[in-house]
């Protein structure tokens, strides 16, 4: 069985991943589009893993890249 945490949200809205990774939502809904971010769909709502996003992050970091 998983625990989930009570301080932190296992998935983020848009606005809040958009945050996280201070982008606009738009250009946040464009990589999501593009596939370069993967989003989760519970109905019609889009959430983001930070796990993902923090991925992410460390991907397209300066100094990363291949």
């Amino acid at each position: 069985m998983t625990v989930v945490s009570a301080v932190a949200p296992s998935l983020l809205r848009a606005k809040e991943a958009a945050q996280f990774l201070a982008i606009s939502e738009r250009s946040l809904w464009a990589l999501t589009a593009s596939g370069e971010i993967q989003a989760t769909r519970i109905g019609r709502s889009v959430r983001y893993a930070p796990a993902v996003l923090a991925e992410f992050i460390e991907k397209n970091s300066a100094g990363k890249r291949k």
